[in-house]
């Protein structure tokens, strides 16, 4: 699998990320109360698939409800670089927009995926 790398906006945090199969294909939006306000495109990838290279300091976390999904977002820019995700605890979803020479407007249509209702909010 292709090497990546994804910064925040200033670029005091780097990743280093591998996705999973599928690569950019796997972009999608949730609709939860939170990433329906955020809006940023997630891709995936696996647990192992994403090293912080440079700004962990700078990385602030965010987490509410069942406490199961770690948002993480540059505390300088506040761009959102990734989040360990509720809908699978051993996958990653990351800022597409945040990759190196991605357009998210280049993958539309993107994908919607149904976070209201999450089976862990029953």
């Amino acid at each position: 699998m292709k090497v990546r790398t994804a910064t925040c906006h200033c670029g005091a945090v780097e990743l280093r990320v591998t996705l999973a199969p599928g690569g950019l294909a796997t972009a999608r939006r949730c609709d939860c109360s939170f990433c329906r306000r955020r809006g940023a495109a997630a891709v995936t990838a696996p647990l192992d698939g994403v090293e912080v290279v440079k700004g962990g300091a700078h990385l602030a976390l965010y987490q509410w409800g069942t406490c199961t999904a770690r948002h993480y977002f540059c505390k300088v820019c506040g761009i959102y670089t990734h989040h360990r995700r509720r809908s699978n605890p051993d996958e990653y979803g990351v800022n597409a927009g945040c990759l190196e020479g991605v357009n998210p407007r280049e993958l539309e249509p993107i994908a919607w995926v149904d976070g209201v209702t999450h089976p862990s909010d029953r």
